[in-house]
């Protein structure tokens, strides 16, 4: 239907990963083998700090926050993806595209504060050791977790409403979900000034916490200088090196999706970037803290019956 020169569409076509038309059927098993892995390892974070009273402090109480918005947005985004590969449904309405966007949107921002809130969970606990449990008390860890949601929400509405304002022609997204862009794209006329405000909101949610993430490391890494003794420096360091870890690759990942120039890279780079974070950055998260993480690994040395070392 045509209204003002205008084409409305009631649905969108992914165009996921045609390019690699001949290799879609090994990218199916890689992406399932992956996620499969990804879904496995966040689960049992979850429960094995759920179950194990050792892990019932702060730090474990973020991760399995970080856990459970990791497995969440990856439901959103690679089921859809896997059906797509292997022709199944490359579909979706628009009311369906704006429900993936606007999901996908709070759970990428609640993961980035997530991440800041535990690098000053580790500020506290290495710079002020000795008043951790009172300033790191339950009604502040749920407080930040609250306030990363909220942001991610209140974002997210701001986003998907600026998106599904605008007038669609055309319906195929080159993307294989609905990504901001992609889908701006597919618009009917000029949309610098949701470019401006993507821009804008992707500099508050990713500079934002990356600086105060950056901020308490500078203060981490001097405080853990003045420790005398070489074991002390070498289990501080041991407590920050996984989330350290999964925070230059989460935010790296970010930085280069959305504060690069619009039209810097081609299709199948944003794609190979967007995989990065969809995919892979999510599956970090388990692997990380559970083969660098020593208390992990004793929980689930422990649950699975045999004794630690």
């Amino acid at each position: 239907m045509k209204t003002e020169n205008h084409t409305w569409v009631s649905e969108f076509t992914f165009q996921g990963f045609s390019s690699f038309h001949e290799h879609q059927l090994s990218l199916f098993l890689v992406f399932l083998a992956l996620y499969t892995l990804t879904l496995a390892g966040n689960v049992v974070i979850v429960t094995i700090i759920s179950v194990d009273h050792h892990l019932h402090t702060p730090m474990y109480f973020f991760l399995s926050m970080l856990s459970g918005s990791e497995t969440v947005y990856t439901l959103v985004i690679i089921p859809k993806m896997l059906c797509n590969l292997v022709g199944l449904s490359q579909f979706i309405s628009l009311a369906g595209c704006a429900t993936q966007m606007f999901f996908f949107i709070t759970l990428a921002i609640n993961n980035c504060f997530l991440l800041t809130a535990m690098g000053y969970d580790r500020y506290v606990a290495i710079c002020n050791p000795l008043r951790y449990m009172v300033i790191m008390n339950k009604r502040v860890c749920v407080q930040l977790v609250g306030g990363a949601c909220s942001i991610g929400l209140i974002v997210a509405m701001t986003q998907v409403l600026a998106v599904f304002r605008l007038p669609f022609c055309a319906t195929k997204v080159a993307h294989f979900f609905c990504d901001i862009r992609p889908v701006m794209k597919l618009s009917c006329i000029d949309t610098s000034v949701n470019e401006i405000l993507t821009v804008i909101i992707s500099v508050l949610v990713i500079l934002v916490p990356m600086g105060l993430v950056f901020i308490s490391y500078i203060l981490i890494i001097s405080t853990i200088f003045k420790i005398p003794s070489t074991q002390g420096r070498k289990k501080a360091f041991a407590t920050c090196a996984s989330h350290l870890t999964v925070v230059i690759i989460h935010y790296g990942c970010a930085s280069i999706a959305y504060l690069k120039p619009k039209s810097e890279n081609t299709r199948d780079q944003d794609q190979l970037i967007s995989v990065t974070y969809t995919v892979i950055t999510p599956l970090l998260n388990p692997v990380v803290y559970t083969l660098r993480n020593k208390e992990v690994k004793d929980a689930l040395l422990h649950a699975t019956g045999r004794k630690t070392s």
